[in-house]
């Protein structure tokens, strides 16, 4: 008994102190004060990505060619199990087994604003179904916005047929599992769907483990190639995969050691600086407006 609780115990998520935050205006205060002053070229999908001894070619789908002294790739990884970038030379075998070792799920919402409230002032409306294929919840953004607005989130093989379905078909499912709660419940002014599962640029929502996949998966997709760094939720450290932390923080990491790789390479060793260690933090110079429901 004693060995097995020490086996669920290290099968536990390790997830961050805190909690979880909704981003009431989402992330795009975030996003402008990182990209402020970087050249950032938008409708640019990569297509190439030829890595030689010294310099980097990324070359997007018109066919323009960007060179550089090195390259940060921080795709989804759904677009790396896709084979939608070609690779010169071609990725290591270690590398490509690195990338088919891990899943890539996928979750959508279904966004529904109405005329009005309707619904108690809880964080969360469960679904409860005869199978978990219809199971689903609603998180109530009215709490967090004063905007009458119901999110439903569905995951897993349910998430992957809803895109099939047309945008009124799926506002309609929805609702018929809304009207099941609330058989009064008003039709909503206006949806929007998510499909990330087929969407183009990701393919997916985030990484997770595979059954039977090997310890050190992740640690060689994070494996810095030459002049190539990776980075992305799915190769960040202490089992952050899957969240906007652990996106942020690989990301950071992949710069820098691809910052102390080039000065490394141009004889600038007294600049070099060491890697942040395992969560540390930077400090962000922005105001957030975050709500913890």
């Amino acid at each position: 008994m004693l060995t097995l609780l020490r086996v669920l115990l290290d099968m536990q998520e390790q997830v961050l102190s805190g909690g979880h935050g909704l981003m009431v205006r989402g992330y795009d205060p975030i996003i402008k004060a990182l990209a402020k002053d970087i050249d950032i070229r938008l409708n640019h999908r990569v297509a190439k990505i030829s890595n030689g001894p010294n310099k980097v070619m990324v070359t997007v789908e018109d066919g323009t060619g960007f060179i550089a002294d090195a390259a940060i790739i921080t795709v989804p990884l759904g677009i790396l199990k896709a084979n939608l970038i070609h690779f010169e030379p071609k990725l290591p075998q270690w590398k490509v087994d690195a990338i088919s070792d891990l899943g890539f799920g996928s979750e959508n919402k279904i966004a529904m604003q109405f005329d009005g409230v309707f619904w108690p002032d809880v964080e969360l409306l469960g679904v409860v179904a005869p199978t978990s294929y219809a199971c689903g919840y609603f998180l109530n953004l009215h709490k967090a916005t004063g905007h009458p607005v119901l999110v439903y989130m569905a995951a897993g093989r349910f998430a992957c047929d809803l895109e099939k379905l047309s945008d009124e078909s799926a506002a309609n499912f929805v609702m018929l599992q809304l009207k099941k709660m609330f058989p009064n419940a008003t039709e909503p002014v206006q949806y929007l769907v998510t499909r990330w599962g087929t969407d183009p640029n990701s393919l997916g929502c985030y990484s997770y483990d595979l059954v039977g996949k090997p310890g050190d998966s992740y640690e060689r997709l994070r494996a810095p190639l030459g002049n190539l760094f990776f980075g992305g939720e799915a190769v960040s450290m202490e089992d952050h995969q899957g969240s906007v932390h652990g996106a942020y923080s690989a990301g950071i990491m992949a710069a820098e050691n691809c910052q102390g790789h080039i000065l490394e390479r141009l004889g600038y060793v007294d600049k070099l600086q060491l890697v942040p260690s395992r969560g540390e933090i930077h400090d962000a110079a922005f105001p957030l407006q975050i709500s913890r429901m």
